[in-house]
């Protein structure tokens, strides 16, 4: 690859975690696995407890092992050469960092440094921690937890809550982000041509283009990139070798169920965190002021939970995803496999993991994260006024011309996969629908 500028879009995953020390940068604050119900923590418990071991047979024996404890398929590899992560001196374009993610926890890992894990709590959000390389410490592997993170996963990027972040930067030669230069925030509506950058991309792509396996060139304050020469790659052979990797790919359908799904656990984070707080606003209120009391929002409470309910919903629904142009894309049958592994299906055999690929990501737009974890743990009201807004969404009661790229069959689709696979839509969601059918 020559050498220049990258334009890099990056997922800074910078994950941080610990027992009272400090390692490689991360400073540790807390032991959040003590009483955190997410992936990474119930891992950590099995190990403490003898019920299972991490494999120390060789470094990437350890990354797999831990991928299979956590329940994150080695099929959702994506490739970075970026330098953003607290182990930014071991990442280059030969050593790019690998991530893999599962519907409820993330994993970056670079040749002979730490895993960077965030671990989806239901209750308490995305938790950050790393795990010690034992092959570099010549000890066991310890958990480490830390607040060094938050300057990046809890900022007006990540909604102001702890979250995750696809972030696209102009990065030097060397993989040292150029912030001066500005930076986006990556999701499902991003245009392609602002995506990827810095990454080693697999999969194809049609007539569209994006940012991945080339470097730009810099000519005074402009920065300049050949599409063309990154554009449809399908092997990584030469560009550096994939031999110390779990595979030989960078997908780009995992790409982008990545970009949707970081934005949509944070609008939940959000959303659920909200909630709360505005309840217990209204309760302490209703206290003071020697009300009857009610958790029934009412007032600013209402208007809050109205607010966020209606930003979930328009993530759920992929609000202004960006179309693909012609050829649509084309990625691994191995990660796709992987990612429907799980899938909720109807009797006739329709799902919202569902893949499309020819001008958007899903043939039926509403997100599979409906059905996840951090959804199903959100506030009862907020859950209540979300399954209100989508529903009049899908019956076509809201007119409003947000929706208007849903046709009525895809609607009805929608409301009918519900139906039949998530059990706890309210019964008026239910009668409702009965009497329109």
């Amino acid at each position: 690859m020559k050498t220049s500028l990258l334009f890099v879009v990056t997922i800074v995953l910078i994950m941080c975690c610990g027992n009272g020390r400090a390692v490689d940068g991360f400073t540790s604050v807390e032991k959040p696995w003590e009483t955190s119900s997410d992936p990474v923590a119930r891992m950590w418990q099995r190990w403490q407890s003898g019920q299972s071991q991490p494999d120390l047979h060789d470094e990437k024996a350890f990354v797999a092992g831990v991928l299979k404890e956590l329940g994150v398929s080695p099929k959702s590899q994506m490739l970075v050469f970026s330098k953003t992560s607290l182990q930014n001196l071991l990442i280059t374009p030969q050593t790019p960092r690998a991530i893999y993610f599962s519907q409820d926890a993330y994993c970056g890992w670079v040749q002979g440094g730490m895993m960077e894990l965030i671990g989806y709590d239901p209750e308490k959000g995305p938790q950050f921690y790393a795990l010690t390389n034992p092959f570099k410490t010549r000890e066991k592997p310890a958990l480490l937890a830390t607040d060094n993170c938050l300057s990046c996963h809890e900022t007006s990027r990540t909604e102001n809550v702890k979250g995750m972040l696809v972030r696209s930067v102009f990065t030097a030669d060397d993989g040292q982000p150029l912030l001066s230069q500005g930076s986006f925030v990556s999701g499902h509506e991003s245009p392609l041509s602002e995506r990827w950058g810095g990454w080693y991309v697999t999969g194809k792509h049609g007539k569209d283009r994006h940012m991945g396996n080339v470097i730009a060139s810099a000519n005074g304050d402009q920065v300049g990139i050949n599409r063309e020469q990154g554009a449809n790659v399908v092997s990584l052979d030469h560009l550096f070798s994939t031999k110390p990797y779990l595979t030989n790919t960078s997908d780009i359908v995992a790409l982008m169920v990545l970009e949707h799904q970081c934005t949509m656990h944070n609008k939940i984070t959000e959303a659920s965190k909200s909630a709360r707080e505005a309840i217990v606003r209204q309760l302490d209120l209703q206290k003071i002021l020697h009300e009857p009391i009610s958790e029934t929002p009412q007032g600013s409470a209402l208007s809050v939970i109205h607010s966020q309910a209606s930003k979930v919903v328009k993530h759920l629904l992929f609000f202004e995803e960006y179309n693909l142009q012609e050829g649509g894309v084309e990625g691994s049958a191995a990660f796709q496999d992987a990612f429907c592994a799980d899938r909720k299906e109807t009797a006739d055999g329709r799902s919202l993991k569902d893949f499309q690929l020819l001008n958007r990501l899903f043939k039926y737009r509403c997100s599979y994260m409906i059905y996840s974890k951090a959804f199903e743990a959100m506030p009862r009201q907020l859950k209540d006024e979300v399954y209100a807004q989508l529903f009049a969404v899908l019956s076509g009661q809201n007119q409003s011309k947000d929706f208007a790229y849903l046709s009525a069959s895809e609607r009805l689709h929608i409301k009918e996969i519900l139906l039949e696979t998530k059990k706890d839509l309210p019964e008026e969601w239910k009668e409702n629908f009965k009497v329109q059918s």
